[in-house]
């Protein structure tokens, strides 16, 4: 009696060497969160380092496309549970309660004030660069 073969399965969670797979695209991830994190710390700059990471990612992205392929399975697996990794700050936000209760409406005048600012930022932002350019595409 032959014994059947098994097969190789359409899915990628499924496949055995998927794990393996994950661990080095999530190393990959950690690498270059860390290179981000020690540039960012080294120069003393105020942008984060994962920021930098971010960048430095995308441009190797760019620049090796067959790695791109190899991080697509575990990367979207990431993605489509990455509603969990806000329950800290929802938990943060449950053990604050009485900040919020207690400054509340200072923090909503700030928050909203902020955004409007910001808005109107980029709305600045945007009609100088139209003035520079004599509105001109391309």
């Amino acid at each position: 009696m032959a014994t059947a073969r098994p097969t190789r399965s359409c899915l990628p969670c499924c496949d055995r060497a998927f794990p393996m797979q994950m661990i080095r695209v999530l190393l990959v991830l950690l690498i270059y969160q860390l290179a981000g994190e020690t540039l960012s710390r080294g120069l003393d700059l105020s942008i984060p380092g994962p920021v930098f990471g971010l960048a430095g990612l995308f441009v190797t992205l760019l620049m090796v496309p067959r790695l791109a392929e190899y991080m697509r399975a575990t990367v979207t697996g990431l993605l489509s549970h990455l509603s969990l990794l806000f329950v800290p700050a929802g938990v943060g936000v449950v053990a604050h309660l009485d900040t919020f209760g207690r400054d509340g409406p200072g923090l909503f005048v700030a928050l909203f004030g902020s955004t409007v600012l910001a808005i109107l930022a980029g709305v600045g932002a945007f009609l100088l660069v139209v003035r520079m350019t004599g509105g001109r595409d391309g």
